[in-house]
């Protein structure tokens, strides 16, 4: 195995280092040494070396795998599983940079992108790296409503003169791009009169009467898959949190879910009927 050296040393981080650190420090030395910037005999070496120390320290596994094994897990004479690792999907070829078709979904091809790391370069280099290392793609939006991005849709739209069957992921929310072969798509989702989203967790605010506040009692919410049964305790004051675990929205590439939050609002009535002012009153007499 040639000598390398060590990935935390490249990137010039501890160990210990956050994943947003181990960021800050690669954006920081590929701006210094891609070879677009920096002209000097080295720099395109330097910059490779800094995007394979990123590869393996940004991904969580492959970081697992590094700490305990050393450059030796990803060597394939190494004899430690032909370059990939104990976790596969990493070979000594993809060491020069990105590899994007690790996001690649199962089913038609797409991808779902959540931030390009390189995209800080577009500010210097005009929209992409010379040499067509990466060109611009065609980037389109598309609308869908709360709902659709919740559970997922197909939609068939034109794309320069083409029509294109758009598979759209359940847990997709107003931003996310999803890269097809020749295009990306960013998805542009509509808000919900009832529902308000907080990434995949959902809140939801439900009225009470006084009497049901007080006493406690059983109502029905309005969840993202049906009607669900929530009961109330009694003396629960109002604005008060319920968590529904579970009930949120599907997270984008896990079977995992948010949670839905019910804020309780205690309904007082403008007008009172002269039934319910005499039950206050007495109330009031009590207290």
């Amino acid at each position: 195995m040639s000598a390398k050296r060590d990935y935390y040393e490249v990137l010039g981080v501890n160990k210990t280092a956050t994943a947003a650190e181990i960021k800050s420090a690669y954006r920081k030395l590929a701006l210094k040494f891609h070879p677009d910037r920096n002209k000097e005999d080295g720099a395109e070496t330097k910059f490779k070396e800094i995007n394979e120390a990123y590869q393996i320290l940004s991904d969580a596994k492959k970081k697992q795998t590094y700490d305990q094994f050393g450059h030796a897990a990803f060597d394939p004479s190494s004899g430690m599983g032909g370059g990939q690792g104990p976790f596969g999907g990493f070979g000594g070829g993809q060491a020069g940079g990105f590899n994007w078709s690790s996001y690649s979904s199962s089913g038609g091809g797409e991808n779902i992108d959540f931030g390009d790391p390189f995209e800080i370069f577009e500010q210097f280099f005009g929209g992409g790296f010379s040499g067509g290392a990466r060109r611009r793609r065609p980037h389109y939006s598309l609308e869908i409503d709360f709902m659709e991005a919740v559970n997922g849709v197909e939609k068939t739209v034109d794309i320069d003169g083409k029509r294109q069957k758009i598979k759209v992921p359940a847990g997709a929310n107003d931003g996310t791009r999803i890269r097809f072969e020749d295009f990306d798509i960013s998805m542009s989702v509509s808000n919900h009169p009832r529902f308000k989203r907080d990434g995949y967790d959902v809140f939801i605010d439900e009225k009470i009467h006084f009497s049901m506040a007080a006493l406690g009692g059983q109502i029905e919410v309005e969840t993202l898959s049906g009607k669900l049964k929530l009961k109330i305790r009694p003396g629960t004051p109002s604005h008060s949190l319920i968590r529904l675990r579970g009930e949120g929205i599907k997270h984008l590439q896990s079977r995992s879910k948010g949670d839905m939050y019910v804020r309780l609002i205690v309904d007082i009535p403008e007008k009172l009927s002269r039934e319910q002012k005499k039950a206050i009153e007495e109330l009031r007499e009590v207290e």
